[in-house]
């Protein structure tokens, strides 16, 4: 879950043409961030034959996008940490995130079964990663679990921000009631106040929204949350960090709600898991050109 550090407040649905979202059902305001949840994990699916290969030096038709996004920067942050529940008074420290302040980071969300968020997270950035790289996109990880928690939340900004990245994706599932299912892609609203000024942003992550939200669709077949945007698929949030403190174009993926069975029966499965980062891959290559 994208709480940053807290509940997630009612959403402001946005009309989105890429998406040609399932019937919704009336927008709700979501119940309280399962983010405060414990997480714990190991990213021990290897990546199914889905994965996106190189391409062939003796292709001419793959060489064009490689050469279109060469130097291209993407940075993927894997929400939360795996070692974070076992760090709480380390993660609940508030930080600044320039309109006030919130927790350094949560531990995140599991389902039912204890299929853990940092987990999930962790497997589809490293598959996001392949992906993106067999198209000549340098990409940068916020970590990779190889810290004891965190980064924070401005931390994880500030990495997108210094490595000076084209777009920046925050990969995370959602943890709310059963029946709420599907997708959702968080954008950031404009807000303005010490640290934290996206008016340079909004505009550009709105279009990596879009395209990210299409593409996640059509390649998983899962729709748009049918609890709150309004099912098309996208969400303006100011409370959250990572957001707030981009001046890189960034948007968070919300890929499915944890709780519901049947959502996380999809987030459990490797092969979906594949189809998942490919989706998000698509989107962000469709956003930088290629």
């Amino acid at each position: 879950m994208s709480g940053d550090g807290g509940p997630a407040p009612e959403a402001r649905p946005q009309p989105a043409s890429a998406v040609s979202p399932q019937q919704p059902q009336q927008p709700q305001k979501p119940p309280g961030d399962a983010k405060s949840g414990t997480g714990q994990a190991t990213a021990s699916a290897s990546p199914s034959q889905e994965a996106a290969a190189p391409a062939s030096p003796g292709s001419p038709q793959a060489a064009a996008p490689q050469g279109l996004l060469a130097g291209k920067v993407v940075v993927i942050d894997p929400g939360h940490n795996v070692g974070n529940f076992q760090h709480g008074a380390e993660i609940d420290k508030q930080v600044d995130i320039g309109t006030n302040r919130k927790e350094c980071d949560t531990t995140g969300t599991t389902t039912n079964s204890g299929y853990k968020e940092a987990d999930f997270t962790l497997d589809v950035s490293r598959r996001l990663r392949t992906a993106l790289e067999a198209r000549g996109v340098k990409v940068v990880l916020t970590h990779q679990a190889d810290r004891p928690f965190g980064p924070c939340i401005d931390e994880r900004a500030r990495i997108g921000n210094e490595a000076k990245a084209d777009a920046v994706v925050s990969v995370h599932a959602d943890g709310t009631a059963a029946g709420n299912r599907g997708f959702h892609v968080i954008l950031p609203a404009k807000v303005k106040g010490g640290a934290a000024d996206t008016s340079a942003i909004v505009g550009p992550s709105r279009e990596l929204g879009e395209r990210i939200a299409g593409n996640f669709t059509r390649t998983t077949g899962s729709a748009p949350a049918n609890y709150l945007g309004g099912g098309t698929g996208l969400v303006v949030r100011d409370d959250l960090g990572g957001l707030n403190l981009s001046t890189r174009p960034k948007v968070f993926i919300e890929c499915g709600n944890m709780r519901d069975a049947n959502d996380a029966a999809l987030l459990m499965d490797p092969q979906w898991r594949q189809k998942a980062a490919q989706g998000i891959a698509n989107g962000i290559i469709g956003f930088l050109g290629g």
